[in-house]
């Protein structure tokens, strides 16, 4: 009989996520985080960082689709967009789907998030050799508050990150969110990942003020990844003007996002509104 392995991602201090190992096909320890790659029952590959999940192969759909093509379909014209973070390259993938932009910039502090991507991941990564996408392999705070500086100014940002340990502890913040604004053009948009309404209300509560305090108009929406704790995940939005309202409606090929269902994630339950007053 063979042995029977687990991976187990400890979410919060009182719940844990569990999947059945087929095989450990690579980790090693980075000169951020370790970096785990495993063959699950469940849900395909793997990929996990400091032991929390990052994407797997049948259910990272759900959250690449979301946090690229709401802000795309509400900006009027995307055309530069950049990617903090997401060194598998899922979102690239998305927002390249969109034949009006012109560039889409992966900023990823870890090359070796990157390499092992297009090595275990090619169907996440495969659009990062597109002539329309740059890799970056730079600390995304700097690179951004350099961007600020740039006459050309950018369209979109998106913030997909890890949580909010580490590197990426700053990506959560007011100044990180204010450098983002100077980087953005009149009618920029950003988005960035803010956890589970269950699980981290704090955190939520803690960016969307942050982002208050530095953009006109504020939002939250969810959407389900079933992977990541709860299985139910909020973005929040950032614009100096465009609306969830003024969202544009396009075809592509995708299997979660519609432009209904983007219409019906902004629509919040009784408990997170309140939880956002609080």
């Amino acid at each position: 009989m063979g042995a029977d392995i687990w991976f187990t991602e400890h979410q919060t201090p009182d719940v844990t996520l569990g999947l059945r190992i087929i095989e450990v096909l690579w980790q090693e320890d980075t000169p951020y985080q370790h970096l785990l790659v495993a063959d699950t029952e469940a849900y395909g590959r793997l990929l996990t960082l400091d032991g929390a999940v990052q994407t797997t192969d049948r259910d990272e759909f759900f959250y690449h689709e979301m946090i690229a093509h709401v802000p795309l379909t509400i900006h009027p014209h995307p055309q530069r967009v950049a990617v903090v973070g997401g060194g598998d390259g899922g979102v690239i993938r998305e927002i390249l789907r969109h034949p009006g932009v012109k560039a889409a910039h992966l900023v990823e502090i870890d090359e070796r998030v990157v390499a092992v991507a297009r090595q275990f991941f090619p169907e996440l990564s495969a659009e990062l050799d597109n002539p329309r996408a740059h890799v970056h392999l730079v600390d995304g705070i700097q690179w951004m508050r350099e961007q600020g500086a740039q006459a050309e100014k950018l369209d979109v940002v998106i913030i997909d990150s890890t949580d909010p340990v580490g590197a990426a502890t700053g990506l959560f913040g007011e100044a990180f969110y204010r450098s983002v604004y100077e980087a953005l053009a009149p009618d920029g948009i950003l988005v960035a990942q803010t956890e589970s309404p269950m699980l981290q209300p704090h955190l939520i509560r803690h960016a969307q003020a942050a982002m208050r305090a530095v953009f006109p108009h504020v939002h939250l929406y969810l959407a389900p990844v079933p992977t990541y704790p709860s299985g139910w995940w909020s973005f929040s939005l950032g614009s100096k003007g465009p609306q969830p309202a003024d969202a544009r409606t396009v075809s592509l090929p995708t299997r979660y996002w519609t432009p209904a269902i983007q219409r019906a994630a902004f629509v919040l339950p009784p408990f997170v509104s309140e939880l956002l007053q609080t």
